[in-house]
């Protein structure tokens, strides 16, 4: 099964979810909550978590983390592992308590509303699993940081960070008012929640930001995606190598990006540059005829082979 390669650097923000293995309940009862939540506490105090967000349901959850030291995998691996062997003691049990590997999207938090996005679908998840009644306000779903957010500082967790998730929904101030506006506004969301839009770039993919963001993380991956890594993220990082080679011979050249559809799909310049991009990525023929403006890949094949065959 294709897996998304971990990346991790200090500063770095994931929306992370773990399922039940076979999707059974990870949490029982109250008491499992209870103690999952006291584990996250120690993981925070190990590694210096910071949480923006979390949701408990009956067989996943949901967080929102940051990691000022970069250390997401091991901070992760000590969390499920010392649940896990909680569980089971508590429960008579042995054996998997999560199934798989944990999902973790990487999230652009440089104040462009991602980190909201993942949050408030974090906050929201109660109702988009039917769990709140129409009439009853969100903070009573009594297992996720929302109810936190609308207390006294004094009385909230110290590894919950509120103010970046705040500052998103343009509350300045961690005051009551302020507070006050934040359910607001999260109580006005609950009426979309019957549209899954909003939400599609948290399901699918492995990150979530701006153009720029993703560029910068493909650069921290480039070297380090193997086959056995997520096909998303090496066709995403194969086409950003092969961008950076386009610029790269356009220059060369003394070309416009126009003139890849100003001259001839078998242009020399243009074959040469094909050639060099299909010997450097891992791009299909398909996708630079396309690009180069080739015609169709048979027509680029066709002309690699005669280009081959006068160089031999």
């Amino acid at each position: 099964m294709p897996r998304h390669l971990r990346i991790e650097y200090p500063g770095a923000i994931y929306h992370v979810m773990s399922r039940g293995d076979r999707r059974d309940p990870i949490f029982l009862d109250d008491g499992d909550c209870h103690d999952f939540l006291k584990t996250l506490a120690e993981a925070c105090q190990k590694t210096g978590f910071q949480m923006h967000a979390f949701c408990l349901m009956k067989n996943h959850f949901h967080l929102v983390v940051e990691t000022p030291e970069g250390n997401l995998v091991a901070g992760m691996r000590w969390l499920l592992s010392t649940y896990s062997n909680r569980f089971n003691h508590r429960h008579d049990q042995c054996g998997h308590v999560f199934s798989g590997r944990y999902k973790a999207l990487v999230v652009d938090g440089s104040n462009s509303g991602y980190l909201r996005t993942v949050c408030d679908y974090t906050h929201l998840n109660p109702v988009r699993a039917g769990m709140l009644p129409a009439e009853s306000r969100l903070l009573e779903y009594p297992w996720s940081s929302f109810g936190f957010y609308l207390t006294d500082p004094k009385h909230r967790p110290h590894w919950l960070r509120v103010d970046r998730l705040l500052g998103e929904h343009g509350i300045a101030t961690d005051t009551a008012s302020g507070r006050l506006e934040f359910e607001r506004r999260m109580e006005s969301r609950r009426t979309g929640e019957g549209d899954a839009s909003p939400w599609k770039g948290l399901r699918r993919g492995w990150c979530l930001g701006t153009s720029e963001f993703k560029k910068g993380l493909l650069e921290r991956m480039h070297g380090h995606l193997g086959p056995n890594h997520s096909g998303a993220m090496n066709q995403e990082a194969g086409r950003m190598q092969a961008e950076a080679i386009i610029a790269k011979e356009l220059r060369r050249l003394g070309w416009k990006e126009g003139e890849l559809n100003r001259r001839a799909k078998s242009d020399p310049a243009k074959v040469e540059l094909a050639a060099k991009l299909s010997q450097e990525t891992t791009l299909t023929i398909g996708w630079i005829a396309q690009r180069l403006n080739m015609g169709t890949r048979n027509t680029l094949s066709t002309n690699l082979q005669k280009r081959k065959g006068a160089n031999e």
